[in-house]
């Protein structure tokens, strides 16, 4: 008698075995070992520094919002207040994270790319909070684990920053002692871990400025207490010695062109004008910066014949003049346009200044001018000037410079020989003991945050706007070109995407800060 034997019983098993084995090699055959399936820290880290919110330069609307520099050819914008979305840096922020991760498998949880990591995002986090107020903060990097994060508070926020600054700085400490200092693609510094450590602390002190509203009612973000830590210790905090710290992004051609250069002068050298609210501030201080900065009004001197080189004959726009209006005075040479030898001449530019020592010089001398620390504020203030004039290489002593004017006439801004050249005599006792600059007890805040609008003329983005808004110096000027019924608005709106993926956690921050309305007149947390 034969024997059977029954093998249907093993199809499944052998079925499962063949398809399983087929699909791993499958997928190993369909892998592209020339594409990356991750990316290193210090790739992430090199589009970090370059990209949205690490870098901002000038020419667009955060410096019109600062009124430096204004629109008169509505093609190219306007100077209204009619303020629409904030930031959005969450893509930054979400590679920010992975930076860590890819860090942390290629060593210790303590690193560099981490350590800077806390720093981006107390830097991006609170840039979002100071345009719209409360934002997802704690929840906001889960990605699809969680697309509907509540909102953190911007209290809430700026104490989880400020804790990441604290954090980061220990951290750093630690790297520089122990010599693990490694951090490649880095722009800026070039890995060198104490700069950025400075950057950190530096920075710290500008967010504690920017919470003075809140110094004196609010134990828990300590804000004195923190200010004096910092100023008292620079072994335990380092801070910016020299504008040889600044974090700038320097710009290169042929790869990297200054927003203005010689080949777009035509498009917008003159659709765009300096604003009043910047020059009569130069001009009534008798400040040689405008010197550097602006050009002489050609209606004043070719048709009214006065000096070039007279204070009055540099004239800004009010911004909140009619932009018909503007655009005809513009149009007949009655404003002081950028200076072209600085900022058109060349495809370089100036570096862009994002955190900077001019500014901290203020900044520390606004906290001990409010007792927050022991110190001579003079000695900061001074410092702070001196820093912005040598910025643009003017003496600090008693000594001359060169002016650069465009002659009238001229087709190209790059070429030298179209420049008028004057010579300009400075004395910096003379400048310094003028009654509005000289330092003031009684008049400190106005002199310190005035001196500090004037060195960040095309610098740091919205940071002269948020000083004007929690201080109102220096005065900006409104009207029909301004919009917003005669008013600076106070924040920008939530994007619109909010309203629609994350609508619950939306309404409750609009109801919770500004009554249920998403009003860019609406007084946020810090301002209160």
């Amino acid at each position: 008698m034969k024997k059977i034997f029954k093998f249907y019983s093993l199809l499944p098993l052998l079925l499962v075995v063949t398809i399983s084995g087929c699909k791993k090699d499958f997928e190993e055959k369909t892998i592209n070992n020339n594409k990356p399936t991750a990316v290193q820290a210090s790739l992430l880290l090199n589009g970090i520094l370059t990209g949205k919110g690490l870098v901002e330069g000038p020419d667009g609307s955060k410096e019109t919002n600062s009124q430096y520099y204004l629109n008169n050819y509505d093609y190219y914008g306007n100077n209204r207040y009619d303020f629409k979305y904030g930031d959005d840096y969450y893509t930054v922020l979400k590679n920010v994270v992975e930076m860590e991760k890819q860090a942390a498998k290629a060593g210790s949880a303590v690193n560099s790319y981490a350590a800077l990591g806390k720093f981006f995002k107390a830097y991006l986090f609170t840039k979002m909070s100071m345009e719209m107020g409360d934002i997802p903060m704690t929840d906001a990097l889960a990605g699809i684990a969680n697309l509907t994060p509540v909102y953190d508070t911007q209290k809430n926020v700026m104490l989880q920053s400020l804790a990441l600054l604290e954090s980061a700085n220990t951290d750093l400490t630690a790297l520089i002692a122990a010599k693990e200092n490694i951090l490649a693609g880095d722009i800026f510094f070039n890995g060198d871990l104490l700069k950025w450590q400075k950057v950190v602390n530096t920075f710290r002190i500008r967010l504690l400025i920017q919470l003075s509203k809140r110094a004196d009612d609010d134990t828990q973000l300590n804000v004195k207490k923190q200010f004096s830590d910092i100023v008292s210790n620079n072994t335990k905090y380092p801070i910016m010695e020299s504008a040889a710290d600044n974090m700038q992004y320097v710009y290169i051609s042929p790869t990297n062109y200054y927003p203005q250069t010689p080949d777009n002068f035509g498009q917008s050298g003159s659709r765009k004008n300096t604003s009043a609210t910047y020059i009569s501030l130069l001009t009534t201080l008798k400040d040689p910066r405008v010197f550097v900065t602006a050009e002489p009004s050609r209606y004043l001197v070719d048709s009214l014949k006065q000096s070039p080189t007279d204070f009055s004959s540099f004239i800004g726009a009010d911004a909140g003049q009619d932009l018909g209006i503007m655009y005809n005075n513009a149009g007949l040479q009655k404003y002081s346009f950028l200076n072209r030898k600085r900022y058109y001449s060349t495809y370089t530019g100036e570096p862009s200044i994002q955190i900077g020592y001019a500014e901290l010089m203020f900044n520390i001398a606004e906290g001990i001018s409010r007792g927050w620390a022991a110190g001579d504020a003079e000695t900061y203030y001074t410092a702070g000037i001196k820093s912005s004039m040598d910025s643009y290489k003017i003496p600090t002593g008693t000594g001359t410079f060169t002016a650069y004017f465009y002659r009238p006439g001229s087709t190209n801004v790059a070429l030298a020989a179209n420049y008028d050249t004057y010579t300009i005599n400075v004395n910096w006792d003379t400048y310094y003991n003028q009654p509005a600059v000289k330092y003031n007890t009684a008049n400190a805040l106005t002199q310190i945050v005035q001196q500090k609008y004037l060195a960040l003329f095309r610098h740091s983005g919205l940071e002269s706007y948020f000083t004007y808004r929690r201080t109102g110096i220096p005065a900006f000027t409104t009207g029909p070109g301004t919009g917003n019924g005669g008013r600076i608005a106070s924040r920008f709106q939530y994007h619109e995407y909010e309203r629609t993926a994350n609508a619950a956690n939306y309404q409750i921050a609009i109801q919770s800060q500004y009554s249920g309305n998403d009003d860019i007149n609406g007084i946020m947390y810090i301002l209160k």
